[in-house]
């Protein structure tokens, strides 16, 4: 039965309302003039409300807008079937007839939240103490319908809403199409249940699919509003209870006065107008009434109805068991059920256990969800026709008929749906700015290896990346090895020195006490022998293996080779250079000159060489490094570390530059004695050894430095080091001891003492030899006067051949 326009209160009067439910009683006023315009209402002995969106949202401030004939009157009339069917059942609520009360939102939750305070009118206290009509009697309050449960509302954002109301008063609510998530938290909407299952099982369930194929880059369609109302719309159900479709086929506008928004449907459905007062345009033609639904209309009973139908049978079964439990026996309500608890009934409804309008279960868990059920459905082209074909379900955990499936040129193989191919090993994944499904395979380059499927990083100093750079390995360490043709040539190089080296020491201990290894003058001699030898010796402590012992010796006796050596030619150079420029000056011989004298001179300038090493070893003791960045090259599978002393370039330098020194001072003296004769001692040739050992330093310098950054510096430098030494040593060597065993071996009659001459002679000779020699590059034709030298010429015949010694002489 519907009512219009139903006044609540009997008079007219004036009354003060409590503070506590002002606000909900001002809201209420704003909808008594026009609540059963906008209602359904049907008696019964328990009444449950009904939300519903009949109409769309409006616009421009209207509340609601046009009529949406599936998802509200499809709805609405699935619940006004089903309670038919339960009033109709005498094996549910037997003698308990089912009333209703539904009310439109208007698909806006604000709307619905003032259309569902209807719903709590009866459990709101009035106070009519200070109420007084216009008569002075008192005024009479026509009671308001008492709903013990709701059935709604569609959307979720109006279910929320609406729940937050209907907990206040401990009204349990059963929605039939709201699925967010939300709405589970059952400490917020502890009075609210649902006969669909959640999004989140939904999503879960879209994920298993996409999971089970293989699947990680999808594209989804949604149409346009509420994806918890849409989501499962997607598809089209196939198989439908067929008695709600045989009842809203038999609706007409004579037998359905009930529904308030039939004949608005009517004219909606049909496209046309009843009577005068339609609201339709007068152009279209008007409705007969002989109009059937699915006949002279297109009919497909809409998703939800089955919910609906299942909300309100929820609801009916709760009540069914609530009445066996408190009235056992009793025939319609007793009066423990006169006025229902509603938390007592919510109780109820989330025990129900029943099979359902589509032949499912229908029960709850303990937030009020249903359990997630979908049947899964692929759109399939089969003889030209189209069809949406069920090819799993979801219950859940996924079942899926993959072979049922069908893709492109009719395949049952399903097609491979990803974004980016997984990467190597050894290449990370760059995602793709706002698409993180997908990614660009990066490979890490250098010295970097893959530590994580998005990240590359540097390996340590002494490492480098594997094979697939999926992890670091040390890196191998090498050192100058004997049979590298890198050392090959300097230890026989050196080796050849030592032995000619040898050879020379053999003959000049054998021959000591011989004129010409007397004039060489043997103790300085045996220093100089001792330095050549040190020379070629250093060879082999440069190419042995590094250790704390064998980079001990080369920090000794890396300078000490050439130091003997230039210390010792240096000592005779400076004793030639004072005899000569003592003797311009008188006939009394220079200080120093013995061989004593000689010895402690050289070992003097051998011992700053010593103490600088000594002093070296306090403030660096030597020890082994492995150089990771020598041969550090661009392609880390060729990367070396090597081994090596702790002995920089600078310390290299400062090591021989005493003894470079040293060369250089000599070279000095050798240019000065440049005019002795040839006949006295060693100038000449010592001149030449220094001037040749200059050239091979000088071209030294930018062969090892110029290699500083070259991936063969080690083998190139100890290489060039070694061989410079050697070929130091053998121009010494050559030039100042080899032309003297060649004397003392192959012309023993040449290795005579012609005579002893006095210092004074020996310089006076000297001396006007170098005059004579000297005006005669003076005289135009190169002449000289024969009366000059003719005293001479007897002495100087066999002087070519005669080496002059005066070392027991001049002490």
């Amino acid at each position: 039965m519907v009512y219009e326009g139903k006044q609540l209160v009997s008079c007219h009067c004036f009354f003060l309302l409590t503070a506590k439910f002002c606000w909900i009683l001002t809201l209420m006023q704003r909808t008594y003039g026009q609540e059963y315009a906008h209602s359904i209402r049907l008696d019964g002995d328990i009444i449950l409300g009904g939300l519903f969106p009949v109409h769309a949202k409006g616009d421009r401030g209207v509340p609601c807008g046009e009529l949406k004939k599936e998802k509200g009157i499809h709805r609405l009339e699935a619940m006004l079937y089903a309670i038919d069917q339960i009033n109709k059942d005498p094996d549910l609520l037997a003698n308990i007839t089912l009333g209703v009360r539904i009310l439109d939102t208007c698909s806006r939750d604000t709307y619905a939240l003032e259309q569902s305070l209807t719903f709590v009118q009866a459990l709101i206290e009035k106070d009519g103490s200070d109420v007084k009509c216009a008569n002075g009697d008192p005024p009479i309050f026509t009671k308001p319908d008492k709903i013990s449960g709701v059935i709604g509302a569609a959307a979720s954002s109006v279910s929320i809403m609406v729940a937050n109301i209907l907990r206040l008063f401990k009204i349990p609510q059963i929605s039939y199409a709201s699925t967010a998530p939300e709405l589970s938290d059952n400490t917020r909407y502890d009075f609210f249940s649902r006969v669909v299952p959640p999004d989140s099982y939904q999503a879960q369930a879209m994920v298993d699919i996409v999971t089970a194929l293989g699947w990680n880059y999808v594209s989804t369609l949604a149409s346009e509003g509420n994806y918890g109302e849409s989501g499962v719309e997607a598809f089209t159900q196939i198989s439908r209870e067929i008695g709600f479709d045989r009842y809203f086929r038999s609706r007409t506008l004579a037998n359905n006065r009930r529904n308030v928004w039939f004949a608005e449907f009517w004219e909606e459905n049909f496209g046309c107008k009843l009577g005068s007062h339609g609201k339709r345009n007068s152009n279209i033609k008007k409705c007969t009434g002989l109009e059937r639904i699915a006949r002279d209309s297109a009919y497909e009973q809409e998703g939800k109805v089955q919910f609906v139908i299942d909300a309100v049978y929820s609801m009916a079964y709760a009540l069914h068991n609530m009445h066996k439990d408190l009235c056992p026996g009793y025939i319609g309500l007793c009066p423990r059920m006169s006025t229902i608890d509603g938390k007592e009934l919510l109780t109820y409804i989330r025990a129900v256990n029943f099979n359902g309008s589509a032949g499912t279960p229908v029960i709850f868990n303990e937030n009020g969800d249903a359990p997630g059920r979908y049947d899964i459905f692929q759109y399939q082209i089969t003889n030209k026709s189209t069809e949406y074909k069920i090819i799993g379900h979801w219950t859940n955990q996924l079942h899926l008929n993959v072979e049922d499936m069908q893709w492109a040129n009719r395949e049952h193989t399903h097609p491979a749906s990803v974004c980016s191919l997984p990467c190597k090993a050894g290449e990370r994944k760059k995602t793709v700015k706002g698409v993180p499904c997908c990614w660009h395979c990066e490979r890490c380059e250098g010295y970097h290896y893959q530590v994580d499927e998005f990240n590359c990083e540097l390996c340590p100093i002494n490492k480098r990346p594997n094979a697939n750079r999926t992890d670091c390995q040390l890196i191998p360490i090498i050192k100058l090895e004997w049979h590298s043709p890198w050392a090959i040539v300097p230890v026989f190089i050196a080796i050849l020195g030592i032995i000619a080296t040898t050879f020379v020491i053999v003959t000049f201990v054998r021959y000591n006490d011989t004129p010409i290894v007397r004039a060489s003058g043997r103790e300085l001699s045996y220093v100089l022998l001792t330095g050549i030898f040190l020379c070629y010796s250093i060879t082999f402590l440069m190419i042995a293996t590094p250790d704390t012992v064998i980079c001990s010796f080369r920090r000794i006796f890396l300078g000490l080779g050439m130091c003997f050596s230039y210390a010792a030619l240096l000592t005779k150079t400076n004793r030639i250079h004072r005899i000569f420029e003592q003797g311009k000056k008188s006939v009394t011989a220079p200080k120093f000159i013995s061989p004593a004298s000689q010895l402690v001179i050289t070992f003097s300038l051998i011992s700053l060489q010593l103490i600088g090493v000594f002093i070296w070893f306090a403030i660096d003791p030597p020890h082994t490094i492995v150089d990771y960045g020598e041969q550090r090259t661009l392609e880390p599978e060729n990367a070396r570390g090597v081994l090596k002393c702790d002995i920089s370039d600078l310390s290299l330098i400062c090591s021989l530059g005493y003894s470079i020194l040293l060369m250089v001072t000599c070279t000095v003296y050798a240019i000065k004695t440049r005019g002795v004769p040839e006949t006295f001692n060693e100038a000449k040739p010592i001149g030449f050894t220094m001037y040749t050992t200059c050239i091979i330093w000088l071209a030294f310098i930018p062969i090892f430095f110029g290699t500083a950054q070259s991936a063969e510096k080690m083998y190139i430098q100890t290489t060039t080091l070694t061989v410079s030494m050697s070929l130091s040593a053998s121009v010494s060597l050559g030039m100042l001891y080899m032309p003297k065993v060649y004397i003392i071996i192959f012309h023993p009659e040449q290795n005579v003492q012609k005579r002893k001459r006095s210092f004074k002679a020996v310089v006076t000779a000297a001396t006007m030899q170098s005059k004579l020699t000297q005006k005669g590059n003076d005289r135009p034709n190169g002449e000289v006067k024969t009366e000059l030298c003719e005293s001479l010429e007897t002495n100087t015949s066999s002087t070519k051949t005669t080496y002059v010694s005066y070392s027991n002489q001049a002490n």
